[in-house]
Parts: C-alpha cells; sequence; structure tokens
C-alpha cells in the first residue's frame, strides 16, 4: 500500500553541498575569468555522483560528492541529501585529504552517551530530519582548510514496494550550480525480466533530456544514466547557473507470467506474489468523514470533490454509505445502498450538500460505520463474497463524546473484531497522526497523512486508487512445516489490483533440494489457491549473474523487511511484548548497520585540529513516533519541527527549517504593555505577555532594555490558566487557585494537560499531543541591581494549534515562505544586509544572531536570524501595536 517511491535523493544546495557565510549570488553572466564549473565563496564542487543498484526490488544507493577549497582560508562546507523516509541510511564516510572519517551505527542511547563524553565545540556534524511528504533530510557539515579537498559518501537501503502497477523511482535535483561531473546512475536487475522501463526529467526539455539521458532494458537488466554537460546544466547559454531543478522520475515493472515467484541465495530467500487477470471482488465501503468547524473552507471543498471524483469511479456491484460525524453523527442512508447509477446521482447530490459544524466526535462516527457494515453482512444486505472497507477522514481530533485515545480505540477494536481493515485519513498536521496509525494498524489498515495543499483532492483520490480494486480476501502464504524460520509477516487480509506482497524468510535447512510455496485467497467468486514449486538449486544458478550488482541482497531484503514490520508491530504492543520487539528490533538493526528508530550513526569529524562527534538519528512521521530525530550538540538538541520563541529585549526568534534559516525581529514598548503572543479562537489557547524595565532609568531612553516580567497562558475550554513571574507560578482551575515556587520542582496533570516546573530552570505545559510551550527562568546577578529577573516563552510544539491561530508568535504557525537575495555590506561590516520578500512585501533586512536559552538559561546557544527592523513591519501582519491588550488575560 505505500507508495513505492525511489529510495534515492534530493541534491540541494550546491550539488548536496551547502557552503557557510554569505557569498555574493553567482554573477548569471559568464565573465572572463569563469571556471568551468561553480566557485561559490571559494568551494567548487566538482563531482556529483548517484548510483543506485536495484536487485529483485531491493535498492542499495551510493551519494559521492567532492568539492575543493580554492579560498586562501579555511571554509565551512556542508552536504545534504533528501531521502525516502522508509529508507535506513546504512552507511557515511568522510574523506579529506585522503583521511578517511567513518560513521558508525550504535544504539540510541549508547550513542548518546558516547557524545556526551567527547568534548565537542562548533555546529552540527550530522542529522537526519523530515522534509516534506515522503523525504527526510541528511545533513553533515566540516570545515576544509585551504586549499583542501573533501569527499563525502552516504549510502542507504530500502525496498521499493509496487504502486499502481509499477516501481517508481523518484529522485528531485537542485544543485544550484554547475557540477563539472553530474551523474545518476541506475543498474536494475529483475529475475522476472523487465517488462518496462522509462524515465523523465520535469526541468529540462525533451531535446536535451534526449542527449543527456540514456535508457534501455533487455531481458533482466536494466540500466538508465543521465549525465548533462555543463551546457546541457546552465540556464541560459551564457549563465553561470543551473536549470538542474525538479524531478528526475524512472518507472519500471517486471513480466509477470507466473503471479508468484521465489528467490534464494545464501539460504534466504523472498517470495513475491501479484496475481493478473482475476475478476475484483465487490466492496462495501463506509466513508466517516469529518465535518467539524476545522474542516470550513478549503478543506472541506477539497473533500467533497475528492468524493465526487471516487463516485464516478464505483462499481455498480458495489455497496456505499456516508458517516457525517461533528458533535452529532449523520448518516446519508440508514443502510448499505447498491452503487447504482440512480444512487450514484443521489449520493452526488447528497456530497455537494454537505457543510461543516461543531465538534469532534470520532467515537460515535466510527461505531456508526462498523456497525453499519457488520449489520449489513449479518441481514445478507450485501453479496456473500463481497469485502468490507471502512475509510475515515479527519482533520483534528476528539473533542465530543468519548475523546480518550486509548479508549477509542478499545472500543474500535471490539466492533471490528479483524473482520475488516479501517484506513485512518488525517488531514492536516493539527491531529494526534500516531493514535489514527495506531488504530488503523490494529485493525489490518494503515494510515495516510493528507497534506494540506492544493492538492489535497488527488491526495484523497489516489488513496482509494489504491483501495478501489480488491482481487483477493484473507489471503495466506504457506510454506512446508519446520522448513522456514523467521517468515515476515505472511497473511493479508487483501490483495490490491497493482500492488504485491513480499515474504521473505530463512530455510530451516539449506540442503533440501525442493519445497513447495502456497498462496491462498478468497477471490470475487471462488477461493483460490497459487503454488509455486522451488527448485533451490535451479533457483541459485539462475541467480549467480546477480551479483554484477550486489550479493547478499536477499539476507539483507529480509532484514529490512522484518525490522520495518517488528517497529510496526511494537507501536501498539505494552510491556513486556514491547520489550520483546524492540529488542529483536534493535539487534537487527545494528547486525545490518541500519539506521532505524533504534539506533543512531555516530559521525565523528575533523574539527579545529579535534574530533567532533554528533549522532544522526531516524524520525517518525509524528513528534511522538518513537524518537524524533535529532542532532546532539555541546548541550544543546535542535528539534526538527518549526519553532517559535521571544527572549530577552524581547527578540522574537521565528524558525523556518525547510530554510535551514531564522528571522528574527524586536518590540520596543514601554514597560506594563501587555502583548498579545498566541490566541487560537479553536482550541480556546491564549498567550499574553507584560513587559518589564530595568529597575533604573538609563540615562539615554533610547539604550533602556525591557524584557517580559510576566506571562499569562489560557486554555478557555478548560477552563485553566496560569501566571508566571520570576517569582511564582499560579495555575488556575476555574476559581481553585495553586500557587508554586521556582524552587519546587513538581509536575501538575489532568485530562489534556501537563504543567511541570524544573527547579529554577524552566516550565514546561502541554496540552495534549501537539501543543507544548516552554517558559524559562532567567535570574540575573544579585550583584547587577539596575537588571531585573525575567521571562523567556518558547513554542516547541504548535501542530495541534488551528488555522485561526493569530498573535506576534502564533501567525507563524501556518506555513509562510520568504526569499532572501542581493546580500552586501551593510553598515556593520560583520552584519551584511539584504532583501527579503515576504507576505508580499519587500523589506531591507540585516544578518544577525539571537540566543536560543532552552538548555542553558545563563549561556545560551546563538541562533542565526535575519532581522526585520522597524518592529517587524512588513513581516507581522498590520503593526505591532495591534498587538496590544489591556491585560494578561
Amino acid at each position: 500500500m505505500a507508495s513505492a517511491r525511489w529510495p534515492c535523493l534530493i541534491l540541494a544546495l550546491l550539488s548536496g553541498l551547502a557552503v557557510s557565510g554569505f557569498p555574493r549570488s553567482p554573477s548569471r553572466q559568464l565573465g572572463k575569468r569563469s571556471l568551468p564549473g561553480a566557485v561559490v565563496n571559494g568551494i567548487e564542487v566538482y563531482s556529483t555522483k548517484v548510483s543506485c543498484k536495484v536487485t529483485s526490488r531491493f535498492a542499495h544507493n551510493v551519494v559521492t560528492t567532492r568539492a575543493v577549497n580554492h579560498a586562501d582560508t579555511a571554509k565551512e562546507v556542508s552536504f545534504d541529501v533528501e531521502l525516502p523516509k522508509t529508507a535506513f541510511i546504512t552507511n557515511f564516510t568522510l574523506t579529506i585529504d585522503g583521511v578517511t572519517y567513518p560513521g558508525n551505527v550504535k544504539e540510541k542511547e549508547v550513542a548518546k552517551k558516547q557524545y556526551e563524553k567527547a568534548v565537542s565545540q562548533g555546529k552540527t556534524a550530522g542529522l537526519v530530519k523530515a522534509s516534506g511528504r515522503k523525504l527526510e533530510k541528511f545533513t553533515v557539515s566540516v570545515n576544509v582548510a585551504a586549499g583542501s579537498k573533501v569527499t563525502f559518501e552516504l549510502t542507504y537501503e530500502e525496498l521499493l514496494k509496487r504502486h499502481k502497477g509499477k516501481y517508481e523511482m523518484y529522485l528531485k535535483v537542485q544543485p544550484k550550480q554547475l557540477v563539472k561531473h553530474f551523474e545518476i546512475t541506475a543498474d536494475i536487475f529483475e529475475p522476472q525480466g523487465i517488462s518496462t522501463l522509462d524515465a523523465e526529467a520535469s526541468f529540462i526539455t525533451n531535446d536535451l533530456l534526449g542527449s543527456a539521458l540514456t535508457k534501455s532494458f533487455s531481458g533482466k537488466k536494466g540500466h538508465v544514466s543521465f549525465k548533462p554537460s555543463l551546457d546541457q546544466q546552465r540556464s541560459c547559454p551564457t549563465c553561470a547557473d543551473s536549470l538542474l531543478k525538479g524531478d528526475f522520475i524512472i518507472t519500471y515493472d517486471v513480466n509477470r507470467e507466473s503471479p508468484a515467484n521465489v528467490q534464494i541465495v545464501n539460504g534466504y530467500f523472498v517470495h513475491f506474489f501479484a496475481p493478473q487477470g482475476l475478476p475484483v471482488v465487490p466492496k462495501n465501503v463506509v466513508f466517516v468523514i469529518d465535518i467539524s468547524g476545522s474542516m470550513h473552507g478549503r478543506k472541506m471543498e477539497q473533500t467533497k470533490d475528492a468524493l465526487l471524483k471516487i463516485l464516478d469511479d464505483m462499481r455498480e456491484d458495489d455497496y456505499l454509505n456516508f458517516i457525517l460525524f461533528s458533535g452529532d453523527v449523520t448518516t446519508w442512508k440508514d443502510s448499505l445502498v447498491q452503487a447504482t447509477p440512480e444512487n450514484i446521482q443521489k449520493a452526488r447530490e447528497f456530497v455537494r450538500n454537505i457543510h461543516d459544524q461543531g465538534m469532534t466526535n470520532i467515537n460515535d462516527g466510527l461505531l456508526r460505520g462498523i456497525s453499519m457494515l457488520n449489520k449489513a453482512r449479518e441481514e445478507h444486505k450485501v453479496p456473500e463474497r463481497s469485502t468490507s472497507i471502512i475509510i475515515m477522514l479527519t482533520d483534528g481530533d476528539a473533542n465530543m463524546g468519548e475523546s480518550r485515545p486509548e479508549k477509542i480505540q478499545e472500543n474500535v477494536r471490539n466492533a471490528i473484531e479483524g473482520k475488516f481493515p479501517l484506513y485512518n485519513l488525517g488531514f492536516g498536521n493539527n491531529l494526534n497522526y500516531n493514535f489514527l496509525e495506531s488504530m488503523a494498524l490494529e485493525n489490518h489498515g494503515l494510515a495516510r497523512r493528507i497534506y494540506e495543499d492544493s492538492d489535497a483532492n488527488l491526495q484523497l483520490q489516489g488513496f482509494y486508487e489504491e483501495v478501489a480494486n480488491p482481487l483477493l480476501t484473507s489471503v495466506e502464504v504457506g510454506y512446508p512445516e519446520n522448513a522456514i524460520q523467521d517468515l515476515t509477516q505472511n497473511t493479508y487480509q487483501h490483495f490490491y489490483d497493482g500492488s504485491e506482497i513480499v515474504v521473505a524468510g530463512r530455510l530451516a535447512d539449506e540442503d533440501m533440494n525442493s519445497f513447495k510455496a502456497d498462496v491462498k485467497g478468497h477471490g470475487a467468486f471462488n477461493d483460490l489457491t497459487f503454488t509455486e514449486e522451488v527448485d533451490m538449486k535451479e533457483t541459485e544458478e539462475a541467480l549467480k549473474e546477480r551479483d554484477y550488482i550486489f550479493g547478499n541482497y536477499i539476507e539483507r531484503l529480509w532484514a529490512y523487511l522484518t525490522i520495518e514490520q517488528l517497529l510496526e508491530k511494537r507501536k501498539n504492543a505494552h510491556g513486556e511484548e514491547k520489550e520483546n520487539l524492540t529488542a529483536q528490533a534493535l539487534d537487527l538493526s545494528l547486525k545490518y548497520h541500519f539506521v532505524t528508530p533504534l539506533t543512531s550513526m555516530v559521525v565523528t569529524k575533523p574539527e579545529d585540529n579535534e574530533n567532533q562527534t554528533a549522532i544522526a538519528d531516524k524520525p517518525g512521521e509524528d513528534a511522538e513516533a518513537v524518537t524524533p530525530s535529532k542532532a546532539y550538540l555541546t548541550s544543546y538538541q535542535p528539534p526538527l519541527t518549526p519553532y517559535y520563541y521571544v527572549d530577552g529585549d524581547p527578540h522574537f526568534i521565528i524558525q523556518a527549517p525547510e530554510k535551514d534559516d531564522a528571522i528574527c525581529f524586536n518590540i520596543d514598548e514601554d514597560p506594563g504593555t501587555v502583548l498579545r503572543l498566541i490566541q487560537d479562537p479553536v482550541t480556546g489557547l491564549t498567550v499574553n505577555g507584560q513587559i518589564t524595565g530595568e529597575k533604573r532609568s538609563s540615562r539615554d531612553s533610547q539604550t533602556r532594555k525591557t524584557y517580559f516580567g510576566k506571562l499569562g497562558i489560557a486554555n478557555a475550554r478548560l477552563d485553566f490558566r496560569v501566571e508566571v513571574t520570576p517569582e511564582r507560578i499560579t495555575l488556575w482551575n476555574g476559581a481553585a487557585q495553586s500557587k508554586f515556587s521556582w524552587l519546587d520542582t513538581v509536575t501538575v496533570t489532568q485530562d489534556g494537560l501537563s504543567v511541570t516546573i524544573n527547579r529554577k530552570k524552566n516550565m514546561v505545559v502541554s496540552f495534549g499531543d501537539g501543543v507544548t510551550f516552554v517558559v524559562v527562568l532567567h535570574q540575573v546577578w544579585k550583584k547587577q541591581p539596575d537588571h531585573r529577573d525575567f521571562l523567556g516563552f518558547y513554542v516547541l510544539d504548535s501542530r495541534r494549534m488551528s488555522t485561526q491561530t493569530h498573535g506576534l508568535l502564533g501567525q507563524f504557525f501556518h506555513p509562510f515562505d520568504f526569499e532572501v537575495s542581493d546580500i552586501h555590506p551593510g553598515s556593520d561590516p560583520t552584519k551584511p544586509d539584504a532583501t527579503m520578500v515576504v507576505k508580499n512585501h519587500r523589506l531591507t533586512v540585516t544578518r544577525g544572531s539571537q540566543k536560543d536559552y532552552r538548555k542553558d538559561a545563563s549561556i545560551g546557544t546563538k541562533v542565526a536570524c535575519w532581522f526585520v527592523h522597524d518592529n517587524g513591519q512588513g513581516l507581522i501582519d498590520g503593526v505591532h501595536s495591534d498587538y496590544i491588550v489591556p491585560d494578561l488575560f
């Protein structure tokens, strides 16, 4: 079911390399002194090669980038690769002037301890973080001496999954400079034989592509090469910038003379199963749709558009119904109806008239849909050999009726009883995706995030197309008893047209001559059993030529698939079972050198004549997924999701991780002024801050420092407030009041809320999964009589805040874009100026830095940012005085 994306990468910035500092943009016209390849800030990337080798759907990928520092001083160079979220990094090496510094995979906690014992200074060395829908970014940086050369090499692996009848290899190319030797090669070996192979690029005309691209396939082997010359890379004949910016896509499929294929190498086997030409099993589909108020506007229109397209694709022997849930639950019909042309027309009219309203009652909506499917089956109102599917779409968390995730899961599990799958579609980021995924997985389905974008309707429609044509139900793959060990998942509720079932395992007796593999399933009209007689020696002999690609691929494929499935099971396990699954997955991750959510890659590199160690982890889909990815620095772990804060005098910082950059601005107001930081009318959350000043007025009022001396956090839905000052913390639950001092270490919890005070350090406030704030206490040196203690405010997680959130910080919780160009010297030679285009404004900004004090309130960590002048004018909506409010609450 997962999208079969090519386990390759995005070559970002300078052909996979980013150069630190603020070099002028390269001239667009070639001058007389231009070098063959581009040199930016003294760094030339002279080679980028991507080698992708695929054997029986298992892809082994090596990305190699070489650069040289032509400058007369040391320069920092960063290597960026974006790879599929489903891929596992297996190796990384860094070579400087012939000396190689490797990366090693270790257990996450062991790696962290090793790092913390190391003496290290400087910037991020290794980092893997989520990047967009299907990708995650690997970044490593190093200081390169004048005249030195550096080589980065990253290796990662993935099992390609068949999707809508093909394997798709997806490569996003974005060098941002000319590269003398730029090459992508893909070698494919498929024992079944290759039936189709194609390649296309979105960023280059077919005429130019034709001369740079070669593709061929014959029998079991296929080859694709993309090798543009420097002239072919230029955006125009006399330009020095690159046109390589877009998607490079390879698609292929294999011959399917037999529905099954078994391959054996060195005692491990893989069994592929994808029958063709079977009639489609009729399906009974209930769509459970969230129509709460947060679905208002574009999301609701896109949902309706997708449902109308889906209705066009329904088969006449299918049955369907719609369940709508907000605070209440309504249905289109009292029971399932057949998808006759007349009923489909009535369904279209119903969908067009859907309107958003009220709260979110997920529990009752799902239970109504499950009950309807069960009743239809019990009362024989649907075909005997039909199959049932329930598809739920929601954009938020339950806040009406039963709202406890664990209780909803229990209710749904008990109602379905394993009889049919549940597919959960999560629209946007303001929801508990882990809950949706966990509930779907334990009911034999899956969860899919629908991204809030212009193509959301196509994402919804595309998901339905994946499950629209079941060919078999209750599929079981069987082998002779005692012949096979360590088998991966071998039972599936459905086999869908265009997909593929993959089972792998280890042979108990490598000396046996043959064995039989059976696949049993229920078809549209009868039960089917597909039998494959496997001749061991014949199979091994036939696969000898696969050595021209890479060796023990079936064993690694088995390990990859086993780890993937253990991690999925782990999401719904508890206690001893979870410990056992974790131990198994960890052992395999370490043995096969995979960076998984349980392991980290320790990268040790030279830095100012000392070795610096950093750790790269694998991120999850949700912030709570196993462990979010992070790079461990000296005393600081930067988050991978956007974060926002205000601290100091007061400095507002907006981090933009997709840009690997930040924006900052100050607000200059008198002491006593209260500013609106966050206001969300949907969740009921509000955060305001009151400004305080130095104890004595400075002679020059222009230099007087101001800070936040009081913060108020309120949740109207929970009737909860907390007032924070440098002296005390006061909590109100309705009229009931609790007071704490900064000398306490205490955690206060209630439904939907957690407050933790860490003695003389900070206070963490969480409203369920998806909203977390941190208040940092700054206590000044007592011998500085002019200064006051003050507070910093940090937003660590804002995923569940609605799109209506506003305020000086809250307005930036929504996606926004900015571009920085024309970097040039400013009035301060150490702080360059630039032009920023943001929110349809063209602003002059200055490069500077602020401090992040979350981990250490006395020293802090420097954060580079573009400073917007005049109280953030042009960046913030309106003017800063619009955010002044009369009081803290």
